[in-house]
């Protein structure tokens, strides 16, 4: 094991990067060679049993617990590791399998006072409190841990943030997004957190690891500045691999850190709460007066950051109002941790609240108080009428998604959670991103992380079912909140904040998301809809309205963005389908909002529960689990459907603005142009740019828009001057489509055909051709992300499948053309949604129909 274990070490060394923490089995070895070290370097073992096994609920860090108890109880004997040193060693490994071992410790004379100190310090016990609390009536040291607890001395022990911290600059100019910091040609390695970190800033800051890593040896820590920092996916590893150039080792943690400092002029409201989350420190100020080099001051006491000699270069407030605490607890989710930790234990012992942490005062509501649609979503989970922005909450979790290509990430976060069951309504996890070609490891993540989701009693999706928000959008229920590890998590009935993969693992394991309420911004539809114009033109026209009215500018430098950190809230078109709804909702993202709501009917709600619940038998009955799960999701889903009723927001509700938007200005198509999804324009403006490749697919579709393609496409000849790719969003979409014959049409014109999911979205796997213009319905189109050097149009299913015959972007003539003949005069046909409870033959994918048709022959 040692040979190996050093040949890798080496191997990674030259990478620059540490060795990967050590396996269950690896730990397995070590132990034996603990207790039998023969010519072995002792300091070396003694270095990996203590530094190098993850900690929490990780396979490896069970088997180390159980043979340090076996340690301290005498069962086995090592030269190595005293009793007292393995007691100590069971109390630096967080929580989980350690608590247990250090509670039955109490009650040993000889190492009882060690192991009471071990869980003094300890903050991830959840049930395991009872335990001691019970113990404390009878055992002097338990009731020193309650003490301990209640008088936050985990938290006190802690470095507090400094008053004063001198960094040095590294900036990068304009916007960096989280693709530029995490890119995701090299998703599958992002759970290996210094090998991805390898891969930051590849295109977008070529010199960023050299040069930050040439201050550091000059003895500076660094803090990174941008203009607009971490728009974009959701992805923690975007964070991780920043932290990892800027940020500090974590004790007894392997290949984590903590501490660093990012400052923007404006920082994504994910990226801004991932980083807290994190233990780092987030800045937003003007940066204009920072230069890549420059030595500087930051004084957290005065909101200054100054020059060695003095000169204020910049001013800022520090936000949210607990950040000291959070940095110094090791991050937001910790302190949370930490603090209802320390009020269970005054609880307990009859104290009133502490006095250690900065106190939260949020704001009173005004008498004849209005909601907006958000606030009262929000307050219905924590149990009040309205949560109100600049207050702090911390609404119940009542779905939360998970996908791959951020999955394992939160597989860790979970186990160092210490988390063996899911504590939210719901929990999911899709395989949509890394299905279509998967690399070596993401097949064994495809056969490994299922079972470590339905352990906990979740539900895990399959590779080839499609994409995660198709799935946790019909799993979930109307006014409730939820998270999901990927920015697009916005779901189209209730509400949701997406977040990175510690706070998803957070919300999962605990049910509940911290939240610090963001204002709101209204966007009123009136009007109806010209025809030829689609929900996708409404897309676009949000930001193209608002760059009107001055709210919005697409340079960086100075970036206005109303919407940024925001909750965008729309109105004005209640009768269309939850499945429509959601196209507007998920693009919330790209104007870089919290999160986003919208006005529907009950009735639209009302047929896509039932639906739903026809789907959700159906996963039952092929095998799905957790199946208890999904029953007492059925459950919750029937109960509503007995009283249907749907909040509605409040007349006098305040926003940060309101922009209305009459449905019948718009006359022509409206497309993101390359590469910004802010930098909007109509169709006119950009008619006649040449086209190499179209992609219909994402999350951004519905099954509407593939029969729409295929109606532009029915008769038309076989696409040669453009490469045509579709990738339906679910199997069902694919079996109905195959059903209905489109997939005859597809084949027909030469599209290629990709297995539901997210294919060229996001750009991890399949790619388009380097340097070529790309038309796409998917979600963002930042440089490089669908391919290198690739510009990117996004805009409506419709546009593509013109575009795609026409090779060019086309004039609005010839695009109303092909639509008023081809698709209005069978929009009924066409824009028709899977209703699973009024399907007779309904099933999850085509093999299934074949074979019930095959079965109905028979009989």
């Amino acid at each position: 094991m040692l040979e190996e274990y050093l040949k890798h070490a080496k191997e990674r060394e030259e990478m620059g990067i540490p060795p990967l923490p050590l396996n269950p089995a690896q730990v397995e070895e070590l132990t034996k060679l603990l207790e039998n070290p023969g010519d072995n370097d002792t300091a070396f073992l003694k270095d990996l049993i203590t530094n190098r096994v993850a900690p929490g609920v990780d396979p490896a860090a069970k088997v180390k617990a159980e043979w340090l108890y076996r340690v301290a109880k005498g069962e086995v004997s090592s030269p190595v590791i005293s009793k007292e040193e393995a007691v100590r060693l069971l109390g630096t490994m967080l929580g989980g399998y350690n608590v247990q071992p250090l509670i039955d410790l109490l009650n040993n004379d000889e190492l009882g006072d060690a192991a009471a100190d071990a869980l003094k310090h300890t903050i991830l016990v959840y049930a395991a409190f009872d335990k001691v609390a019970e113990l404390s009536k009878s055992n002097d040291r338990a009731k020193s841990v309650i003490e301990s607890w209640a008088n936050a001395e985990w938290f006190l022990e802690k470095e507090a943030l400094p008053k004063e911290i001198k960094v040095k600059i590294y900036k990068v100019d304009g916007e960096i997004n989280t693709d530029d910091f995490s890119p995701a040609k090299h998703a599958w390695s992002r759970p290996d957190i210094p090998l991805h970190a390898l891969s930051m800033g590849e295109t977008r800051f070529p010199d960023g690891i050299e040069t930050i890593n040439k201050f550091r040896e000059e003895g500076y820590k660094v803090a990174f500045v941008g203009d607009v920092v971490g728009t974009g996916s959701s992805r923690k590893s975007a964070t991780n691999s920043l932290m990892w150039w800027i940020g500090d080792d974590i004790p007894y943690v392997p290949n984590k850190r903590r501490a660093g400092i990012v400052i923007g002029g404006l920082i994504a409201p994910i990226f801004f709460n991932t980083w807290e989350d994190s233990g780092g420190l987030p800045i937003m100020c003007d940066v204009s007066n920072l230069k890549t080099g420059d030595v500087v001051i930051i004084d957290t006491e005065k909101g200054e950051i100054r020059t060695e000699d003095g000169k204020v270069l910049t001013t800022f407030e520090l936000k949210p109002k607990t950040i000291k605490d959070e940095f110094r607890a090791g991050g937001r989710l910790s302190l949370i941790i930490g603090k209802d930790l320390t009020e269970k234990a005054r609880m307990f012992l009859g104290l009133g609240e502490s006095e250690i942490f900065i106190k939260l005062d949020n704001p009173k509501p005004k008498e004849g108080q209005g909601y907006t649609l958000a606030q009262k979503i929000v307050g219905k989970a924590c149990g009040i009428d309205g949560a109100l922005p600049g207050g702090y909450y911390q609404p119940k979790m009542a779905t939360v998604g998970s996908q791959d290509t951020t999955g394992l990430m939160t597989a860790d976060e979970l186990k160092e959670l210490a988390c063996l069951e899911f504590q939210c309504g719901l929990f999911m996890q899709s395989f949509c991103h890394t299905a279509a070609y998967p690399k070596p490891a993401d097949v064994k993540m495809h056969q490994n992380l299922p079972e470590f989701i339905v352990e906990r009693k979740g539900v895990s999706l399959l590779p080839g079912d499609g994409v995660i928000h198709t799935w946790v959008n019909r799993l979930g229920l109307p006014d409730t909140v939820g998270t999901g590890g990927d920015s697009h998590t916005r779901f189209p009935m209730g509400i949701s904040f997406p977040a990175g993969s510690g706070l998803v693992a957070f919300a999962g394991a605990l049910g509940f998301m911290p939240l610090d309420m963001p204002e709101s911004v209204l966007v009123k539809f009136k009007g109806e809809l010209n025809p030829g114009i689609t929900l996708r033109d409404v897309v676009n026209a949000i930001p193209y309205y608002a760059i009107k009215q001055g709210l919005l500018t697409v340079e960086k430098k100075n970036k206005k963005n109303i919407f940024n950190g925001r909750i965008l809230e729309m109105e004005g078109l209640p009768n269309l389908t939850v499945e429509q709804a959601f196209e507007l909702t998920d693009a919330s993202a790209e104007r870089s909002a919290a999160a986003a709501t919208i006005k529907l009917s009950e009735e639209s709600v009302i047929n896509y529960l039932k639906s739903n619940i026809a789907l959700m038998k159906k996963m039952i009955e092929a095998g799905y689990q957790d199946a208890d799960t999904l029953k007492r999701r059925i459950e919750e889903a029937e109960k509503w459907l007995e009283n249907p009723v749907l909040l509605e927001r409040d007349e006098n509700a305040e926003y940060a603005a309101v922009i209305e938007i009459d449905l019948a200005d718009i006359k022509e198509p409206i497309v993101a142009c390359p590469n910004d999804p802010d930098d909007v324009k109509l169709l006119s403006e950009v008619a006649g740019d040449k086209v190499d490749e179209v992609f219909i697919g994402s999350c951004m579709t519905n099954i509407g828009h593939y029969r729409a393609a295929g109606h532009i496409w029915k008769g038309e000849p076989y696409i040669t001057h453009t490469r045509v790719w579709l990738a339906p969003p679910s199997k069902m979409d694919k079996a109905q489509l195959m059903k209905e014959g489109y997939y005859s049409i597809f084949s027909a014109v030469g599209a290629r055909t990709e297995i539901p999911g997210c294919s060229l979205c996001m750009g991890n796997q399949a790619r388009v051709a380097p340097k070529s213009t790309v038309f796409s319905t998917s979600t963002r189109n930042f440089d490089n992300r669908m391919g290198d050097g690739a510009r990117v149009y996004l805009g409506s299913a419709e546009l593509a499948a013109v575009t795609a015959l026409l090779g060019k972007l086309p004039q609005p003539e010839e695009y109303f053309e092909f639509l008023n003949k081809k698709v209005v005069p069978h929009r009924d046909e066409i824009y028709r949604y899977l209703e699973f409870h009024k399907m007779e033959d309904f099933t999850l994918d085509y093999v299934e129909v074949a074979c019930e048709m095959y079965l109905k022959m028979k009989r």
